[in-house]
């Protein structure tokens, strides 16, 4: 390896809430968790809608540019790569603009607000050896990663039937004003939006991709205090269940929400297979568990009983990541920023791609058509 002529990448972050917070500390720390890298990056630009913010931390965090104006990074030529971590409203018009001005883009999920504006962007032409991809972190978690590698081996053989949940409590809380995740004009969607992108992207990863859906929304709270201040009505959907068939026939449901009172961070799956089944909690990130369907039995077969005893990240005086953040959750983060910058270095294809994100929001919009018909069941439109 030449160190002494790696490519240098310089980005523009789009937007500074708690993912451009995330993004900004897996690119200044990648040097910390890698061996010597093949490129050099840095955060070149900071934009965000008050200059105050914008200032205040392109200084914190030694940024040379601070801004409130987007295309100010998108047309910067020192630019190379565009951080997408604004609200889903916006990912249309700034992907349209990065991707024209040959950016490499990194774009946190979901895609747009609609699959209509999703295939439009996955239909703009790329130059060669631009790099464009989603997000979806989860997928870059050592126990997801090992998992796919057993699957993919055919450990557990066959999969038969699956289950996905994310669970949030947020919106147990009725005191708490709305924020923009929940306003269904800014975001697109409620939280299958927000955490569905993530189980559906993760499951689809794992067990293929989904052929057939039917949703069911939730609304608990109707009424709550907006974001000014004042009484506001729910518009976006506070939990969602769907059932699912993938194009090989397993079966299974993914439940999503923010309804859950005690759950923090809670993204889980199980998949059963025909020679086993594999297992596993964001809550426990350190582990995954796997059960082998042809090991031989015996009279007596298993360990009972264990207590959890709930820490994750609430340690004294820490400020980042969110106290919901179990050990490991901003590994899965640093991981997928290495690896989407290792591309764009090397101009080759990412993956999840924004093929990814269109398929997400295939499911999603059917999910959501199927809600509104009653929970019959869809099929979701082919990618290709």
């Amino acid at each position: 390896m030449d160190l002494q002529n790696k490519k240098t990448l310089r980005i523009g972050t789009l937007g500074f809430g708690s993912m451009g917070r995330t993004h900004t500390w897996a690119v200044q720390n990648l040097p910390f968790f890698y061996g010597p890298l093949p490129f050099c990056a840095e955060v070149r630009g900071i934009c965000t809608t008050s200059e105050e913010k914008s200032r205040r931390v392109a200084q914190e965090f030694g940024i040379a540019i601070a801004t409130t104006d987007p295309d100010v990074l998108i047309n910067d030529p020192d630019i190379d790569v565009i951080d997408v971590c604004t609200p889903n409203l916006f990912h249309f018009e700034t992907l349209k603009k990065a991707i024209a001005a040959g950016k490499h883009v990194l774009c946190e999920k979901p895609l747009c607000i609609s699959v209509k504006e999703a295939e439009e962007i996955n239909a703009l032409p790329q130059r060669n050896g631009q790099v464009c991809g989603m997000v979806f972190n989860n997928r870059w978690l050592s126990p997801v990663l090992r998992a796919k590698q057993l699957i993919d081996e055919g450990r557990i053989g066959r999969i038969l039937t699956f289950e996905g949940k994310y669970l949030h409590s947020s919106a147990t809380d009725t005191a708490r004003r709305a924020g923009w995740k929940q306003d269904r004009s800014v975001c697109g969607g409620g939280v299958l939006f927000d955490l569905g992108s993530h189980v559906i992207d993760l499951l689809g990863f794992l067990c293929g991709p989904l052929k057939e859906v039917s949703g069911m929304s939730q609304i608990a709270y109707p009424t709550r205090t907006g974001r000014d201040g004042g009484v506001w009505q729910t518009n976006a959907d506070e939990s969602f269940y769907l059932l699912g068939k993938t194009d090989t026939g397993a079966c299974g449901t993914v439940a999503v929400g923010k309804l859950q009172p005690g759950a923090n961070d809670d993204l889980s799956f199980e998949i059963w297979g025909e020679k086993g089944a594999l297992k596993f909690s964001l809550m426990e990130p350190n582990w995954l568990y796997y059960y082998d369907n042809t090991a031989a039995d015996a009279p007596i077969g298993g360990l009972r009983g264990f207590t959890r005893l709930e820490c994750i990240g609430r340690y004294p005086g820490l400020v980042f990541p969110s106290v919901k953040a179990p050990a490991g959750w901003l590994y899965g983060h640093l991981a997928s920023m290495h690896a989407f910058l290792s591309a764009a270095a090397s101009g080759t294809p990412f993956s999840p791609s924004l093929r990814d994100g269109l398929y997400v929001q295939r499911v999603m919009e059917t999910a959501y058509a199927s809600d509104a018909a009653n929970g019959t069941r869809m099929e979701v439109p082919p990618c290709c």
